[in-house]
């Protein structure tokens, strides 16, 4: 018996990877914010008051590379950091379930 696979259900790898937060409308909540949202929307020549977080991103990108180099820098080394972590709270897990008789083997 096979399984029949609705394509309308598979998800693209696109769309696995896509950032629904690139695409929010950035706000004006604060100094910094509303300084560098005004000053990305007239970078990209944005006619209206829309500034999306990716906007933002690519500007910053080619003003300031050195910043963003530097969180990703730090986003890689604590995902790096904290796959270390799982593997031995996984690998702690798997002993102790191997040290624990069944219940399979008992008669109650």
């Amino acid at each position: 018996m096979t399984a029949q696979i609705n394509e309308s259900e598979l998800t693209t790898e696109k769309e696995a990877i896509a950032n629904p937060n690139l695409d929010s409308k950035a706000t004006r909540d604060n100094q910094l914010k509303s300084w560098l949202v005004d000053y990305v929307g007239k970078k990209h020549n944005n006619d209206n008051d829309d500034v999306t977080v990716e906007m933002i991103i690519e500007t910053m990108a080619k003003e300031f590379p050195e910043f963003l180099l530097a969180v990703a820098e730090e986003n890689w080394i604590r995902g790096y950091r904290q796959a270390f972590v799982d593997i031995e709270v996984g690998e702690k897990i798997i002993k102790e379930q191997a040290n624990t008789p069944t219940e399979e083997g008992t008669n109650d």
